[in-house]
């Protein structure tokens, strides 16, 4: 499932409906919410939490909650009737420290509620198994890290939520926004650290295809329209969306065709992406591929065979490793660097189309 992140306080709710409209028709099912209020904003923060609920429930979306006692209580709650905010449009809420075992078990038959995946371990969720734990209504939910070098490593995030899993909780990560980042740091919000500097969709495709993550949400304000293209091409498609800067020396004729969607070979190559298609894009005017632009090939390498590949002629590839020059093989552009994390995961028979920029 994927998510967004609705923040209260800043910018009204009433404002922000739009954007969540757009991220539900969209393919986003689940919005997250922050509740650690400041006791001057008390009043805006309960209006504004009950416009979101609404909102969520209008649009049939997941609204989860991160909650601590003190923010709990400013809403008029406590851990004994905080099952009534689900009267608010709420789904659940997540805890974190300071709430003792017998608070989350009773908390657990009464509503869903998410542990921190990142501190919670299988002998404490055994524990608390054994003495009540309503497992059907846990998740499991990894923290977003604001400040840089503080986020986690893929390698034990990856083992994490494989125990977490196999214990029979869903898990979910963080990944980062495009275009409005959030406050005060402005570092951008996600889980794992190298995806601090990644493009939204390529830390979700990472997420999605090794992860171990069955949940993904957007952690800052707000993801660009080309980010949230790739999102619509994922879904509705099955198909990974590639940008490319074409080279100004390249036949304007067989650009137009590289940006057709194509299939990478199901016996996939090491060194490059080869689209299935493409062999017939060589069928066009009386000469064929003409040999031009034989120029090194780097990794993100758009290229065609030429005439001199013989039967190869007209095969388009992208390269997945730095390749030298050869008279063989035209490049016709280079896929941007936000892109680049991309490519690895077009393995056999993916579907995949290059938007030239």
């Amino acid at each position: 499932m994927l998510g967004i992140s609705i923040y209260l306080g800043n910018t009204p709710i009433e404002q922000q409906i739009p954007y969540i409209r757009k991220m539900k028709e969209s393919g986003f099912h689940s919005i997250f919410t922050s509740l650690h209020i400041p006791e001057d904003d008390q009043t805006i923060y309960k209006e504004q939490l009950q416009a979101l609920g609404k909102a969520a429930i209008e649009l049939d979306m997941e609204l989860m909650a991160d909650i601590s006692p003190n923010s709990l209580q400013a809403l008029g709650f406590n851990w004994e009737n905080a099952d009534q905010l689900l009267n608010w449009g709420l789904s659940g809420l997540r805890i974190d420290y300071g709430i003792d075992d017998q608070t989350i078990i009773d908390l657990s038959h009464k509503m869903r509620i998410a542990l921190n995946a990142s501190t919670i371990d299988v002998d404490a969720l055994n524990h608390l198994r054994a003495k009540g734990l309503h497992m059907e209504s846990v998740e499991a939910w990894h923290n977003y890290y604001p400040r840089p070098e503080t986020g986690l490593g893929s390698v034990d995030f990856i083992q994490k939520n494989r125990a977490l899993k196999e214990a029979g909780l869903t898990v979910m990560a963080f990944i980062p926004g495009d275009k409005q980042s959030r406050g005060p740091l402005y570092e951008k919000l996600p889980t794992l650290e190298q995806h601090r500097g990644y493009s939204p969709f390529a830390a979700y495709l990472e997420l999605e295809k090794f992860g171990e993550a069955d949940k993904i949400v957007v952690g800052d304000v707000e993801i660009g329209e080309d980010s949230l293209e790739q999102f619509q091409a994922y879904i509705e498609k099955d198909e990974i969306l590639i940008r490319a800067v074409s080279d100004k020396r390249a036949d304007s004729e067989i650009i137009r065709k590289a940006a057709a969607a194509m299939t990478n070979r199901a016996d996939y190559a090491r060194d490059c992406i080869r689209a299935v298609e493409s062999r017939s894009y060589a069928q066009f005017g009386e000469s064929g591929v003409q040999a031009q632009n034989n120029a090194e090939r780097p990794v993100g390498s758009v290229t065609i065979d030429n005439e001199k590949y013989l039967r190869y002629q007209g095969e388009i590839q992208i390269t997945l490793a730095d390749l030298p020059a050869d008279e063989r093989v035209n490049v016709l552009g280079q896929v941007i660097e936000n892109d680049l994390p991309l490519l690895p995961w077009i393995k056999g028979n993916q579907r995949f189309r290059i938007e030239w920029l």
